[in-house]
């Protein structure tokens, strides 16, 4: 059963406005300085040091240590999917007959890192392809890769065997989008398939933003890969 002290601890934390402005800015995986997302959030530096010490002893996030550096970092990818849970709760009520969901920046929209996943265009038509051709199977709350998805993915290589022996997250489960308010591809084999993207240069971040571009390569890639066409 949830500790209803906890619950409310977590959700005061996550309900402060700089608070909040700093978790989202994390979003993209990074890790970043004290200062960095004291600038981000629009606050002091002792400010966003004490919001940034009760979400560390709160679980939310992590510190990691370098040089004299310290680095922070959501926790988990369980507080990422809460973040962006809240984020499409938080989204404008649609009025009238026009519905628009997600961010306004069309950069956004087009394709995203949604911690360590992708999301938005990119990300929805990925899944897509994937789960047209068999690949892979997304439920409302669970997923699987197929025979033919692990024998795809390790062609492209990535290991799926190697993923489930190191990884103690679910291999593969949906992430409804926060743009396109259809399931995108999480889990362990998500979050594989982000870095594969990024270390092949078939994707690539755009500074100051958690959207990413998809370069000429990614495009045939990913056509020639997995059977994505994103024109």
């Amino acid at each position: 059963m949830p500790n209803n002290a906890r619950f409310a601890e977590i959700a005061a934390l996550a309900g402060d406005p700089g608070r909040a402005s700093m978790l989202t800015g994390l979003m993209d995986g990074r890790a970043l300085t004290a200062s960095e997302l004291a600038q981000l959030a629009g606050i002091t530096a002792q400010t966003a040091s004490s919001h940034l010490m009760r979400m560390t002893e709160a679980g939310l996030l992590q510190v990691e240590k370098q040089g004299r550096h310290r680095y922070h970092r959501l926790a988990s990818p369980a507080v990422a999917q809460m973040i962006e849970s809240i984020m499409r709760l938080a989204a404008p009520a649609a009025c009238g007959k026009s519905v628009r969901t997600g961010p306004r920046d069309a950069a956004l929209r087009a394709g995203r890192t949604c911690y360590d996943h992708l999301a938005g265009h990119l990300g929805v038509s990925i899944a897509d392809t994937l789960i047209d051709a068999g690949h892979i199977d997304l439920g409302i709350d669970a997923g699987e890769v197929t025979l033919s998805g692990i024998k795809l993915f390790e062609s492209a290589g990535i290991n799926v065997e190697t993923i489930t022996a190191k990884s103690s997250r679910i291999l593969c489960r949906p992430c409804l989008d926060w743009s396109e308010r259809r399931p995108h591809l999480a889990g362990a084999i998500g979050a594989a398939l982000c870095s594969h993207c990024f270390d092949q240069g078939w994707i690539k971040r755009i500074e100051g933003t958690r959207a990413v571009s998809i370069t000429p390569n990614g495009q045939r890639q990913l056509r020639a890969t997995f059977g994505v066409n994103l024109a």
